[in-house]
C-alpha cells in the first residue's frame, strides 16, 4: 500500500489504532469489528472503516477485523518493522531537539544522527543521539542508506544543504528553512514553517473572539 494514499490525518491516528489493538486481552479479541474500534478510541465508525481499508483492506462481515492481522498490517504500513533512516544537517537549538525526540519510531522513521559544520569531533546530545562534523556526511548516509534529510539550518545555508543530501542519493527533504528549494525531478520536498502555522493559529483565536464578542 503506498503511503501517499492515506491522508496525513489518517496517518496520525495509525499509531493509536495499533496501540488500542496490542492493549485488547489477545484470548478475547481475536477479531475487532469497526463498531469496538469507533468507541475504543472516540471515532466515528465510517472514518473507522475508510482508515483501515487504506492500510488492510476491508472487514470481513458480521467478523470485522482478524485482531494480529489488522496490527501486522498496521505496522508492515507504518514501516515499523524496517524503519526508514533519517539524518538532520544543522544541529542548532531546533536539530538537536528533534533528534532526541522518540516520536517518530511510531511513523517509522529513526532519526538516527545529525550534522553540523560548526564541529570538528563527534558530539553526543543529552539523549544520546550522535552529531557529527559535515564532512561525516557522506560516508554515513552511503553506509546507512539515509532516505530522508531533516533541514534546521539558516535560509542562506538551505540550499547548499539540500544539494549535499541529493548528492549522496536521498529522495526525501523535510526543510524548516523558510525557502524554495530547488531539486531534481522525483526529490520530494515538504516545507514546515512555524512561523506560518503559529500565526494561521493566532488568527484562528482572533475569529473565534470575534465570534463570541457578535
Amino acid at each position: 500500500m503506498n503511503r501517499g494514499e492515506v491522508s496525513r490525518a489518517a496517518m496520525g491516528r495509525l499509531p493509536d489504532y495499533l496501540r488500542y489493538l496490542k492493549s485488547l486481552p489477545p484470548e478475547e479479541n481475536k477479531t475487532v469489528s469497526a463498531p469496538k474500534l469507533a468507541l475504543g478510541l472516540g471515532l466515528g465508525e465510517v472514518q473507522v472503516r475508510k482508515d483501515l481499508c487504506a492500510v488492510s483492506g476491508a472487514g470481513k462481515p458480521r467478523i470485522g477485523y482478524v485482531t494480529q492481522e489488522l496490527i501486522e498490517a498496521i505496522e508492515s504500513f507504518l514501516g515499523c518493522d524496517s524503519p526508514s533512516r533519517a539524518v538532520i544537517i544543522g544541529a542548532g537549538k531546533l536539530g538537536r531537539a528533534i533528534l532526541d525526540y522518540n516520536g517518530f519510531a511510531e511513523y517509522g522513521v529513526e532519526v538516527s544522527a545529525a550534522f553540523d559544520n560548526a564541529l570538528s569531533d563527534l558530539c553526543i546530545t543529552h539523549g544520546g543521539k550522535e552529531i557529527y562534523p559535515t564532512h561525516e556526511f557522506e560516508p554515513y548516509c552511503r553506509k546507512y542508506d539515509v532516505r530522508v534529510a531533516i533541514l534546521t539550518v539558516p535560509v542562506d545555508s538551505a540550499q547548499t544543504a539540500c544539494d549535499m543530501a541529493v548528492d549522496c542519493g536521498i529522495g526525501a527533504i523535510w526543510s524548516f528553512a523558510p525557502r524554495k528549494l530547488k531539486t531534481p525531478p522525483g526529490v520530494i520536498v515538504q516545507y514546515e514553517n512555524m512561523a506560518l502555522s503559529l500565526a494561521s493559529l493566532s488568527s484562528r483565536t482572533k475569529s473565534m473572539s470575534c465570534s463570541v464578542e457578535r
